[in-house]
């Protein structure tokens, strides 16, 4: 017999001298039901008992922003080319120069343009020359014609020989009207011969710094289709713009005249100021992302920033004083899967009351993506509003019993 068994008797008051047959299938019986218990009793299912994770709601302040990356651009940034083919000269600038307007940057060899214009002149003389021919023609053309209208009123010269000299005037004149338009063409190609000339001397167009040069001296220039750039010029880098990409969810709380910081790799732990002047309408959309080019100023006056730098700005959307503020989480917690359910019917948060979660509809404001703000609901400071559950296991049984 087992210790269990022996353990069954001595409770039941029985002795060896009565362990009969019977007697032992009885205490079997009652052993095996005493283990059934037993084993019952330490594997019995588990029920979570749920435990609420709340939070305060609190009064402050609360600040919202818009965080976005761009890249810093010169207030006015202008190529400057050139629109005549030759071979670079000369090049008086090099980068980080600072040039005002009008002053020469770099030379072409002119030996051609100075062929052409030569030429241009030339033939500019033989047409000149050629109309002072055609209007000495026209005039004895129309002194003969004179003389034989005189002479044919007396009947001595034919009508015949007088229509023949009144077509030679004609002609004559037609050949003056044709001169004067060779004469004119030739001015023309004059001119532009003159304006190649004076183009093969590079200027710069404004006030600037030299933040490009993509030229050296005896580099061929070719102005086929469009005009080659020779140098960047940005205008004052002392007032720089920042071009950010906002997305389309946050682009209807950016506007002009808000204030912003933003930071630059080439200086860690350091923030710059900016200001909105504007906001395009035109997106740009890259791997099915929607953005809105905006433009804000920035006051360079030590020439930290440098035109390609990629900045993260921080917009300030809003900023307000003692408002009600609730955790996001709060806002996002749901009970049960019934109230997921009907989750799309307002926003609300949840309380709890007597050990159940009980859920109070409020206004929600402006978030800054960790605290929302609301209004309504009976909500008040240090009313603890449920942020997630935890559940921990208890036995289903409660404990006690016969054994």
């Amino acid at each position: 017999m087992s210790n269990a068994q022996d353990e069954v008797i001595n409770t039941l008051g029985l002795d060896g001298k009565r362990k009969n047959s019977g007697l032992r299938w009885g205490v079997a019986i009652a052993v095996v039901a005493v283990a059934g218990f037993v084993i019952l009793r330490s594997g019995a299912p588990a029920v979570d008992q749920v435990q609420y994770v709340t939070q305060p709601a609190q009064r402050g302040a609360l600040i919202v922003t818009v965080t976005a990356t761009g890249t810093l651009q010169p207030t006015n940034q202008v190529d400057v080319g050139s629109e005549v083919s030759g071979i670079i000269q000369d090049v008086f600038v090099d980068f980080n120069d600072v040039v005002t307007a009008g002053q020469i940057i770099a030379q072409l060899d002119t030996q051609t343009l100075d062929a052409r214009l030569a030429s241009s002149r030339a033939a500019l003389a033989v047409a000149q020359a050629s109309l002072a021919q055609t209007e000495a023609t026209v005039v004895e053309a129309r002194a003969k014609t004179e003389r034989s209208r005189e002479l044919a009123k007396r009947n001595l010269v034919s009508v015949q020989s007088l229509e023949t000299d009144e077509a030679a005037s004609l002609r004559a004149e037609a050949a003056v009207q044709s001169a004067n338009a060779q004469v004119t063409a030739n001015q023309a190609s004059l001119k532009e011969a003159q304006t190649a000339l004076a183009k093969a001397v590079i200027r710069s167009p404004i006030d600037g710094v030299i933040i490009s040069r993509e030229v050296d001296p005896g580099q061929t220039m070719a102005a086929a289709f469009e005009a080659p750039v020779l140098f960047i010029v940005a205008e004052d880098l002392q007032r720089m713009q920042l071009h950010l990409d906002i997305d389309e969810s946050d682009i209807g709380q950016v506007r002009e005249g808000q204030q912003a910081t933003f930071r630059v790799d080439a200086f860690p732990g350091r923030e710059f100021e900016a200001r909105i002047t504007s906001v395009r309408f035109n997106p740009r959309e890259v791997n099915n992302i929607v953005t809105y080019e905006t433009v804000l100023t920035v006051d360079n006056p030590d020439l930290l920033l440098r035109p390609g730098m990629t900045a993260t700005a921080d917009i300030l959307v809003s900023e307000m004083n003692n408002v009600l503020l609730v955790p996001n989480q709060a806002l996002r917690f749901l009970p049960t899967e019934e109230a997921a359910l009907t989750a799309a019917a307002g926003e609300k948060v949840w309380v709890e009351q007597n050990g159940s979660a009980v859920s109070i509809p409020v206004t929600v404001g402006f978030t800054n993506g960790e605290f929302s703000e609301i209004s309504g609901g009976n909500i008040t400071t240090d009313t603890a509003v449920i942020v997630d559950i935890e559940r921990e296991a208890r036995s289903q049984a409660s404990g006690g019993g016969p054994f």
